[in-house]
């Protein structure tokens, strides 16, 4: 009987261009862009630059080029640094179902490797939308609840694999030993989201890095375990019960690297329902935080342990905010919004948003199963009462879309805040370049006089 990594990695070599609908090529143009810009913001993040200049130090060939940064390094080290830019301020695109993060593990790795391959842009993104379809579909299938292992992580190497092995032109053979061999680097942990460290940003890096890494040694004929999913010690058993029967339902027929969303606020996404309801209801009540006498937030289970902990921002401040329930409400009540200035560490650390931090408490549902929502938030007031707003899920998921005006207008600030900014004319540039990277005859031109 075919093993299910078998049938994954034929999916990922066969699959002609011709077979992804437009739907998809679509969905992967936007959120390469949506990688892009939240990558130059991130840039400046703390830990980036320490990280860009040891790859820097080690040198290397001059495969692919460093996106915020400028200049080169091996494809391997780009993605690397490419990922953890962009997932460094918590401002990249989420699966809809699940909290995966697919386009910062398999976009720096898949970009990286068709600069440094010559692929063309009709190869590239067809293994973009191929790598992300596997990346979202391992999520999907992965049984509830979640027992703690960071789902880009842990997944995001195999779809980055079977990207890059595409790319090389490999056999359905090879790349069934790079999904292997990416599943023995498949590692990560939600520890790193409830206790704030610089190292979350590296956790789709290592995925994006692994994903490099094991085409290319499946290339040069490293073999590896090849039954990885369904195994007795393979990621079933291990990691997460999978839903075979899911994983595998219409492959080749449905692609999955539509489902996910753009984010509206640097913030885990966690976080963003919450603040949703807060700004909602300030804005309608026109409120002014010293009106405020409490808040209760009613959150998920799977809510409260990734972002609903005690706000902390001694230590790595921009990380504390971006992980934490409490500081999301009041900032949002504070300064009426939560955008990139509102998670530089002097704002997490602002003494007026601290100011009403011992207002909010947080209940926990246990009932709901959902990731990022519903949360029901009241709030006791001297003007008003008591209020309330119910936000069952985040913007741009089902029913609730976001509107080109509001993602232009992230994509701009992303791009012109950065430490290394574009100007509007190189941004809208860089953007026709994403719109028509299916024309592109080589990809090793993509950036050419960008930066």
């Amino acid at each position: 009987m075919t093993s299910i990594t078998h049938r994954l990695a034929k999916h990922a070599i066969e699959t002609p261009f011709e077979a992804i609908p437009s739907v998809n090529l679509d969905a992967a143009r936007l959120l390469m862009l949506d990688t892009l810009a939240v990558a130059w913001a991130g840039a400046d993040a703390p830990g980036c630059s320490e990280t860009h200049a040891l790859l820097a130090e080690e040198g290397g060939r001059s495969d692919a080029t460093v996106w915020a940064y400028g200049g080169s390094l091996p494809a391997a080290s780009a993605a690397f640094i490419n990922s953890m830019t962009a997932a460094a301020i918590e401002y990249d695109s989420i699966g809809l179902g699940v909290a995966v993060h697919a386009y910062v593990a398999v976009l720096p790795a898949v970009l990286a490797m068709a600069e440094w391959q010559r692929a063309s842009g009709r190869d590239f993104l067809a293994a973009l939308v191929l790598g992300c379809d596997i990346t979202h579909r391992f999520a999907e299938s992965a049984a509830y609840p979640n027992r703690g292992f960071h789902y880009t992580a842990a997944m995001g190497g195999f779809g980055a694999a079977a990207a890059c092995a595409r790319l090389l032109g490999l056999s359905v053979g090879q790349t069934q030993h790079a999904l292997g061999l990416a599943f023995l680097q498949a590692s990560g942990t939600q520890q790193a989201n409830i206790q704030p460290s610089l190292s979350k940003r590296m956790l789709a890096a290592f995925a994006a890095r692994a994903g490099v890494q094991s085409a290319l040694l499946a290339q040069r004929g490293i073999t590896a375990p090849t039954d990885v999913i369904e195994g007795k010690f393979g990621f079933h058993a291990l990691y997460q019960p999978i839903d075979a029967e899911a994983l595998m339902h219409a492959l080749g027929k449905r692609f999955d690297n539509d489902q996910a969303s753009i984010k509206l606020y640097p913030s885990c996404g966690c976080n963003h329902t919450a603040i949703d309801a807060t700004l909602q209801l300030v804005k309608q009540h026109d409120l002014n935080p010293d009106d405020v006498l409490s808040i209760e937030a009613t959150i998920t289970p799977y809510m409260e342990r990734i972002v609903g902990g005690d706000y902390d921002p001694s230590g790595d401040a921009q990380v504390a905010a971006q992980f934490n329930l409490r500081y999301s409400i009041a900032c949002a009540l504070v300064r009426r919004r939560l955008g990139l200035a509102e998670i530089q560490p002097a704002a997490a650390r602002d003494p007026a948003i601290a100011a009403h931090l011992g207002k909010i408490t947080v209940t926990v549902d246990e009932t709901q199963t959902g990731t990022r929502g519903p949360v029901v938030l009241r709030m006791r007031t001297r003007s008003h009462g008591e209020i309330f707003c119910r936000i069952e899920d985040v913007a741009g998921s089902t029913g609730r879309p976001i509107a080109p005006e509001a993602a232009e207008e992230k994509f701009r600030e992303c791009f012109t805040v950065s430490r290394y900014p574009l100007s509007d004319a190189r941004y809208v540039q860089l953007k026709a370049r994403v719109q028509g990277v299916h024309q592109a005859a080589d990809m090793w031109r993509f950036f050419g006089a960008m930066m």
